[in-house]
């Protein structure tokens, strides 16, 4: 559905997008990840053609992509992490307005109102203005604003900043939907667990490249972290911690506050050769769990640096 080939854009001397390539499928649910200044916000807004790059090809719907292509971005519904809704209208009156940007037979676009009104749970407070709704309603009305007129594509810029649990899985749900029900989905997000949870698959961006990409699996074996082992209430001496540190495929150790954290390389049975150690050496201990790779973790070895807000 959309292919970047060699997307290059630059602001003076500083270049945001560095010959980016990237390939999203009809019915995926696409994450876009990486630190701020990365470039998604730059790479988006030359996929819309609100943005002019310097080189490179963009394609949509198996078509490039200009600033006066409207019948392809009649297709695309935007979601901005920033609300975009009108003080002075109401919840409907507000879906209305950006529904009849696309559709303008009236009694098709009443319909379209009413599915998107149900969608986003707003049908109690379809008559209230925006600064009548809390945090979490809001956003669902930003939401309900970009997906009434059906797209295709639905672009979603951290649809679920600073909203309430109950809020956040409402949204979830209803972007698995529309993707059930068939629209591309391209998710950019801080949240790590909501892109493990909904996407198919994942790009990496950062220093205006796709440095990496997959879906979870993949990019987790691309790692060197693979289980991650915490036992607590153990005291060691520096003999044992070394003895830990050689046993195979342990590659990193963290012992503060009788709290040891043993990372290991992806392979079978750590968990079975840190037990059958601590047995052997009559080393008792208070807790032990193992945890598998998360996004985060990937993140943090590819990029060097943490995702925040």
């Amino acid at each position: 559905m959309i292919q970047i080939k060699n997307l290059v854009k630059r602001y003076g001397d500083l270049v945001a997008l560095d010959h980016l390539n990237l390939e999203i499928l009809e019915g995926e649910v696409f994450g876009l990840l990486g630190p701020n200044g990365c470039g998604k916000t730059t790479a988006i807004s030359c996929l819309l053609a609100l943005l002019k790059y310097d080189k490179g090809e963009i394609t949509l719907f198996g078509r490039e992509m200009h600033p006066d292509s409207y019948d392809i971005k009649r297709k695309i519904g935007i979601v901005p992490q920033e609300v975009a809704v009108f003080q002075e209208l109401s919840v409907v009156e507000n879906i209305d307005y950006f529904c009849g940007l696309y559709i303008k037979d009236k009694v098709k676009r009443r319909e379209c109102v009413e599915e998107a009104i149900d969608f986003v749970g707003l049908e109690s407070h379809r008559k209230m203005r925006p600064n009548q709704l809390s945090g979490g309603l809001l956003r669902r009305l930003n939401i309900a604003c970009g997906i009434a007129h059906k797209p295709k594509l639905v672009i979603l810029d951290e649809p679920t900043v600073a909203v309430d649990p109950q809020s956040r899985n409402h949204i979830l749900e209803g972007i698995q939907k529309l993707n059930k029900d068939g629209a591309t989905i391209i998710y950019t997000s801080h949240y790590m667990e909501e892109v493990e949870q909904i996407c198919t698959r994942i790009a990496i961006l950062d220093h205006g490249r796709n440095i990496a990409s997959g879906t979870k699996e993949e990019l987790k074996r691309m790692i060197k972290m693979g289980e991650r082992i915490t036992i607590e209430g153990i005291a060691l001496d520096k003999e044992q911690l070394q003895e830990i540190k050689e046993l195979p495929h342990v590659f990193q150790t963290d012992y503060k506050n009788q709290k040891l954290v043993v990372c290991c390389s992806g392979a079978k049975q750590n968990l079975m050769r840190v037990l059958h150690y601590l047995q052997e050496k009559e080393i008792s201990f208070g807790k032990i769990f193992s945890e598998m790779p998360t996004l985060n973790d990937v993140f943090l070895e590819i990029t060097g640096k943490e995702l925040r807000d």
